[in-house]
């Protein structure tokens, strides 16, 4: 799968922007990202939090405890930066720099495609949806075509 290009991700970060933001709109997203991934029979772990509360959570079959970890680290990432993980990872191996270099330790987080932040209009950033268990663009796909189909 063809990674999308940072324009590709800017572009994305301005039009995955959510009239409004609350439970039912995260169960919305995650039965969506759910649905996806059962019809393709994917073995992810599907995560929509908050900084302070999980809104919603699946494990697929196939799916592992390391994927709920990973998830945990690419929204850490994502709700800290506000940008999708996977630009994070772009942005810091076009500069040389990692998380690290940015004092972030790899324990808490991760800049591998999976994480995109949720955003309402005049709000910003309110909680992030995260899937885990493809490889990153993969990951960074699905949720940006569950959010899109949200979206209409």
């Amino acid at each position: 799968m063809t990674a999308p290009t940072l324009s590709e991700l800017e572009g994305q970060e301005a039009h995955l922007l959510l009239p409004a933001f609350d439970e039912t709109i995260a169960c919305r997203l995650g039965s969506i990202l759910l649905n996806l991934a059962q019809v393709r029979n994917l073995p992810v772990v599907i995560n929509i939090r908050s900084a302070n509360r999980t809104f919603f959570h699946a494990a697929l079959p196939g799916s592992s405890g390391n994927n709920d970890n990973w998830a945990r680290r690419k929204s850490n990432t994502a709700l800290l930066t506000g940008h999708a993980s996977l630009m994070v990872g772009m942005k810091n191996a076009a500069s040389g720099r990692s998380l690290a270099t940015e004092g972030l330790s790899e324990t808490d987080y991760a800049d591998h495609g999976g994480a995109v932040p949720l955003r309402v209009k005049g709000a910003g950033v309110v909680a992030v949806a995260t899937v885990s268990g493809l490889p990153q663009i993969e990951d960074h796909k699905l949720v940006v075509a569950g959010i899109e189909a949200l979206l209409g």
